[in-house]
C-alpha cells in the first residue's frame, strides 16, 4: 500500500503495524526503492512517499518508523532519532538536481529576492550558506512553486529548485547561470555533501527494535542492489524523463549512496556551520542503529 506524506499529515493518520517507511518522492532515491517497489527483495511494511519537508514532519511527529529524511531534521531533533548506518543520498561534485537558477550572476544577488521551494529545508539552509559565507552577498527568499510561477509568466531575480523540478528546470532559458549546490560546496569546502539521511524514530526502535533493524538492514541490501543494476534502473527512470538514459545514468552515478568517513566528514562540517550560524542550537551527536 502507497499514501502520499501530504495526505497523511492531512489526515492525521498512518497505517499501523507494518513498519512505516517513509519514502523521498524523488527520482534520485529510485535506484535504492527500485527493488523494493518492483519485488525483487521484499519486506513488510507501509511505503509512504513524499517531498523531505512532509517526511520530516511525520517523523517528528512520530508516525513513521523508518525514512528518509533531511540531513536538517536529524540535526533538529537528534535526540528523537537514530541514524541507518552506510546509508544517505547526497554527492561528491555537481548533484545535478539541487540547483540555484539565476537571470544573471549570483554574485549579483545582493538584496534580491530568489524563490525557494517549500520542499526543501537542508538546500535552503545550504544556499544561504554559499551565498552569504561563499560569495559574499545576503538576498531574501520567498517561498513558493517555481514550475507554477514560471508557467504563470512571472520571472523571478532567482529559484532554487531541488528533484525532478531541478531537472526539469535546469536549461530554461531565462536562467542562464547555474549554481549546482552540490559542485559549489565540493569547491568551496573539499568535501562532499550529503543532503539526506535514513533515520529511524528512537521511540520505534524501543518498541520494536528486531522489526526496524530488519527494515534498515533491508534498505542497506536495496542500496546495493540498486548500485548494482544502474543500467536497467536508468532505462527505466528515463522513460517518463526529459532526460535520455544516457543522461539519466550520468545523474545516478554522480550521486552517492555510501555514508562513509569522507560523507561524515562534510556532513559534521555542514553541522558545524549550521551552528555557528544559529540555525541549529548546537551541533548534534551522530548516533546510528545497531544492526546486530
Amino acid at each position: 500500500m502507497t499514501t502520499t506524506a501530504n495526505a497523511l499529515i492531512q489526515q492525521g493518520r498512518v497505517q499501523q503495524g507494518r513498519i512505516r517507511l517513509g519514502r523521498i518522492g524523488y527520482l534520485n532515491v529510485l535506484p535504492l526503492h527500485y527493488p523494493l517497489e518492483t519485488g525483487v527483495l521484499t519486506g513488510d511494511f507501509e511505503l509512504v512517499p513524499g517531498p523531505p519537508a512532509a517526511l520530516n514532519v511525520l517523523m517528528d511527529q512520530g508516525r513513521l518508523d523508518l525514512s528518509g529524511c533531511s540531513c536538517i531534521e536529524y540535526a533538529r531533533h537528534p535526540e528523537k532519532y537514530l541514524i541507518v548506518p552506510d546509508l544517505a543520498i547526497g554527492s561528491r561534485g555537481p548533484v545535478q538536481s539541487v540547483l540555484l537558477l539565476c537571470r544573471n550572476r549570483p554574485e549579483d544577488l545582493d538584496g534580491q529576492t530568489i524563490l525557494v521551494s517549500a520542499q526543501t529545508h537542508t538546500s535552503a539552509a545550504l544556499v544561504d550558506l554559499l551565498l552569504k559565507r561563499h560569495i559574499g552577498v545576503t538576498p531574501r527568499y520567498q517561498t513558493g512553486d517555481a514550475t507554477a510561477f514560471l508557467a504563470a509568466g512571472e520571472r523571478p531575480e532567482a529559484i532554487l529548485c531541488i528533484g525532478d523540478e531541478a531537472l526539469n528546470l535546469r536549461k530554461h532559458p531565462d536562467y542562464p547561470q547555474r549554481m549546482d549546490l552540490g559542485e559549489a560546496w565540493r569547491q568551496w569546502t573539499g568535501q562532499p555533501f550529503i543532503f539526506g539521511l535514513w533515520i529511524a524514530s528512537r521511540e520505534a526502535v524501543d518498541k520494536r527494535r528486531r522489526e526496524i533493524q530488519a527494515g534498515a538492514r533491508l534498505l542497506i541490501e536495496a542500496k546495493k542492489w540498486g548500485q548494482a543494476n544502474l543500467p536497467e534502473i536508468s532505462a527505466v527512470a528515463a522513460r517518463d524523463s526529459i532526460l535520455t538514459e544516457l543522461e539519466m545514468r550520468s545523474y545516478f552515478d554522480g550521486l552517492v549512496y555510501d555514508l562513509g568517513a569522507e560523507e561524515l566528514a562534510g556532513l559534521k562540517l555542514f553541522y558545524a556551520m549550521l551552528a555557528e550560524t544559529g540555525v541549529i542550537a548546537s551541533v548534534p551527536k551522530l548516533e546510528f542503529l545497531a544492526l546486530d
